[in-house]
């Protein structure tokens, strides 16, 4: 019987990674499901479940992976940290020819790795199996509540990162005392539905669209907003929701309406680069514009929001924004301005548990394709690199990989 040696790797991009594919239970489940695999842990100074986590549960831990078969990890693997012929998961972020990790992909492919992204990994329809939306929501919710509150001096409560986990930051949102302001949450998927779980945590109410722009309200409240609720046809028509993900280029944006009402924004909606923003500078410089608190959870750089002009961090997750001079200032530096969450790595502020959900999905989604029978397809589609070439399903990047600098 022979034994598959599945190595949890060190994260090596700077700033490194807290998160982990599997816990350290989950590990210790994952050889009792799987007789014929073993865990290897690296060591690391770094993840959010020490070594010793690991060995109290007789894990191994050991300082390097060369007798893996698969590795896996979370972020990109730097390049010199690469084994060849090695089968690797990870995020790579190259899927959409990011410039700055083509070197990466091109390395893959010098030394045949059989990379599979966790982004590639979806069911037949196309929907993705594991991702980490749900908690860049509930963190991202967090720190619009977090930023509003810092703002207008109104409550104070821990950052994110400062809980031990999800339980303990819904604890912490007992603490927010808001005014009876609106709030509006763009998107329908698992990063939307994250952020509803911590707006209905901090008791926030949800209102129908209609009401949020019509009514007043005594508490405050937040609208969610689906893409029906502030696109139009530029021709005659009703929406579609079809046609506008095939052609969002032929709707236009009516999101401004509802900038005259609201205080605090949350986008956490998908964003296709053909498709209208939600508003432009010029709708910012109306005094009719309300909006005084945005938290791009999507953190679209100069995307669907004209503030989202930069990346910002967890240690220094704000700063503002002026439309007048479309310029960046530091944060909280003014009325006038607008402050904005713009932090691309939210859910590494609660790495214990959107590392228990994310391998909760590897362990029942992913493993057995894997390990076992791909008859779904799942694995195959999902794989980037194999036998030195790009597989058919990303052959569209081989114009990516031949560039050379």
């Amino acid at each position: 019987m022979s034994i598959t040696k599945i190595g949890l790797i060190k994260e090596g991009k700077i700033p490194p990674d807290k998160r982990v594919p599997f816990t350290p239970a989950q590990t210790e489940e994952i050889e009792q499901r799987f007789p014929t695999v073993k865990i290897v842990c690296q060591e690391s100074p770094v993840r959010c479940f020490n070594d010793d986590e690991y060995r109290n549960l007789n894990i191994e831990v050991a300082s390097n992976l060369n007798d893996c078969d698969v590795l896996m990890g979370i972020k990109e693997v730097p390049i010199e940290s690469l084994m060849e012929n090695k089968t690797y998961l990870f995020f790579s972020h190259t899927i959409k020819k990011q410039p700055h990790n083509r070197k990466l992909l091109q390395a893959i492919l010098k030394k045949n790795i059989r990379l599979i992204d966790y982004e590639a990994l979806k069911d037949y329809q196309g929907n993705r199996l594991i991702a980490f939306g749900r908690f860049a929501g509930i963190v991202g919710a967090y720190n619009g509540l977090w930023t509003y509150g810092k703002r207008y001096n109104l409550f104070s409560v821990r950052r994110a990162f400062d809980c031990f986990d999800i339980n303990d930051l819904k604890l912490e949102l007992r603490k927010v005392q808001l005014p009876p302001i609106k709030i509006i949450l763009t998107g329908a998927g698992r990063v939307a539905k994250g952020a509803m779980e911590t707006l209905d945590t901090a008791g926030i109410r949800k209102v129908s669209p209609g009401d949020f722009l019509t009514k007043s309200f005594d508490e405050p409240v937040y609208a969610q907003l689906s893409s029906a609720d502030y696109h139009e046809r530029i021709e005659s028509g009703h929406f579609n929701r079809e046609e506008f993900h095939q052609h969002p280029e032929r709707y236009r944006s009516l999101f401004v309406k509802f900038t005259k009402v609201a205080q605090l924004l949350l986008a956490g909606a998908f964003w296709n680069p053909r498709a209208p923003v939600l508003f432009t500078r010029e709708d910012m410089l109306s005094p009719e514009f309300k909006i005084r608190v945005i938290a791009d959870i999507t953190c679209d750089i100069n995307g669907s929001v004209p503030s989202t002009q930069q990346a910002s961090t967890i240690p220094e997750p704000l700063y503002d924004y002026d439309p007048v001079t479309n310029s960046i200032l530091p944060p909280l530096s003014g009325e006038s301005y607008v402050t904005s969450m713009a932090v691309d790595n939210l859910p590494c502020e609660l790495p214990r548990s959107a590392s228990e959900e994310f391998g909760r999905d590897l362990i029942d989604r992913i493993l057995k394709p894997l390990l076992v029978n791909d008859s779904e397809g799942i694995i195959r589609r999902g794989t980037i690199t194999e036998h030195g070439q790009l597989t058919e399903e990303f052959s569209y990047l081989q114009d990516y990989v031949s560039i050379t600098d």
